[in-house]
């Protein structure tokens, strides 16, 4: 079934909160290791969460693009209990590319897809230029359906990792032919415009690829409502191609005012078309904009996407916890931002990121209802948090060069949350797994191992 494409031309720690009297109290209970770390028999250790004797049929790899240990800390305060994750957690793995000790998603990718480092920026090929096989690509030598799903356009740095070969991570008018050429069964997330050609307002010089697509029995779809009516036959032939923005999807805070659907949405409906599939299924869902969140500082945009990849976590733990014969693996692909559990001073040591519940836009939209003189910087904050702010608050938004970082700001001090960067860092990611084999993810590794674990797992040759 493998289709070879050619590469295109070069082109937390907890923290104690101190009362007024001094004395440390105690965390909340969900703030604390649960009662089965370091257990015997506690999840990891049997119970349908380890090795055991079943037999792995689909995989569904799980990537919160930015994502790493204080933001689960963070995001577990920010809930008020733990994530569905928690208790699956494994090991730790490290994230450096070939040529440097920061990884981007190109790299990052490339080397969860592939068993292989390469250079920042290079999808599906070596520091050499050759082409390397993915474990997407080597599910399908064996005859098994496959799935990409992202809330970036689908021809972004980590789906295309799955399904294409080019130079240039930039070059995603190479890379959306490429995925219908490899014949991915589903395929669901934005980028639209890189499917359409200029003459209608897309980014390809001629070729209309979703025709070639239809051509290619691909159903395509564009809204939350043609997906969630859509039905396809994978035994039969079938595909779905979902694009549901000419660009990326909008952040999950202001997806309701659009006709996208829930990245959920979009899991489950993926493996409900691929599960039909006897010989199996490999599927891919990436939360995307966490990691643009971290670019941005955006605390609430942040915490806001990181639920909304935990609800598709949830739908893909359901689904194995019914099946039985599919492991869900859950790691992002590096750390963005530099997010800490607690800024500044903070002498009483706490931590206060439930105030992001009620952040309803990100700072990017606030910023830009910001009036020329920023005059209206109270009205704007007050429409989209419960937030008054202090004079020196609004001083700092009415002086900066960047409104929606400085607005991110004021944010995320009131949540006590920090960073130190606008860009990716270099910390060892969390890994977690659920299913027949997730054991096997125990321990320090590093990201090339994640595929070749998984290659074994199904029984499959990568890199044949």
């Amino acid at each position: 079934m493998f289709k070879r494409v050619g590469a295109v031309a070069l082109s937390a720690g907890l923290l104690f909160t101190a009362g007024s009297s001094g004395v440390a109290a105690a965390p909340p209970e969900w703030a604390g290791p649960p009662d089965w770390a370091g257990q015997p028999g506690g999840p990891g250790n049997g119970n349908g969460n380890g090795n055991g004797d079943q037999k792995v049929e689909n995989i569904i790899y799980m990537i919160p693009d930015g994502f790493n240990a204080d933001y689960a800390t963070n995001y577990r305060m920010y809930k008020g209990e733990e994530a569905v994750w928690d208790e699956h957690m494994k090991g730790m793995f490290t994230t450096y590319s070939a040529d440097s000790s920061i990884t981007d998603s190109a790299a990052a990718g490339t080397a969860m897809a592939t068993g292989n480092k390469t250079n920042n920026g290079v999808i599906g090929l070596d520091p050499e230029g050759n082409e390397l096989e993915t474990i997407l690509e080597a599910s399908q030598d064996e005859g098994m359906a496959s799935g990409l799903v992202a809330t970036s356009t689908i021809t972004h740095a980590t789906p295309a990792s799955f399904a294409s070969h080019v130079e240039d991570r930039n070059n995603e008018t190479a890379i959306a032919p490429q995925l219908l050429a490899n014949e991915v069964d589903v395929l669901l997330g934005g980028g639209k415009n890189n499917f359409l050609p200029e003459s209608e307002g897309g980014n390809q010089e001629s070729d209309n690829l979703i025709e070639q697509a239809e051509d290619q029995n691909y159903e395509f779809v564009e809204t939350r409502d043609a997906l969630l009516d859509s039905e396809i036959d994978i035994e039969d032939g079938e595909k779905l191609l979902g694009l549901f923005a000419g660009d990326a999807l909008a952040p999950e805070m202001h997806r309701a005012e659009t006709e996208e659907p829930s990245l959920a949405e979009m899991t489950e409906s993926a493996i409900g078309s691929l599960e039909e599939d006897e010989d199996g299924f490999f599927l891919m869902v990436e939360g995307s904009q966490i990691d643009w969140a971290g670019h941005a500082n955006d605390a609430a945009w942040a915490m806001q996407d990181t639920a909304a990849f935990e609800a598709a976590v949830e739908e893909a733990i359901a689904f194995a916890e019914e099946d039985g014969e599919t492991l869900v693996v859950v790691g992002g692909d590096h750390e963005t931002g530099g997010m800490t559990v607690g800024t500044g001073e903070n002498p009483d040591m706490s931590t206060n990121p439930s105030v992001l519940k009620n952040v309803t836009a990100t700072g990017d939209h606030m910023a830009s209802e910001l009036n020329e003189d920023r005059s209206n910087i109270n009205e704007v904050i007050e429409t989209y948090t419960d937030f008054e702010l202090s004079e020196s608050e609004v001083q700092a938004i009415q002086e900066a060069d960047n409104a929606a970082m400085a607005i991110n700001t004021v944010i995320s001090d009131r949540a006590l949350i920090g960073w130190t960067s606008t860009n990716h860092t270099g910390v060892d990611i969390p890994v977690y797994a659920y299913g027949p084999e997730a054991d096997e993810f125990s321990g320090y590794l590093d990201n090339t191992d994640l595929p070749k674990i998984m290659a074994d797992a199904l029984g499959v040759e990568l890199g044949e």
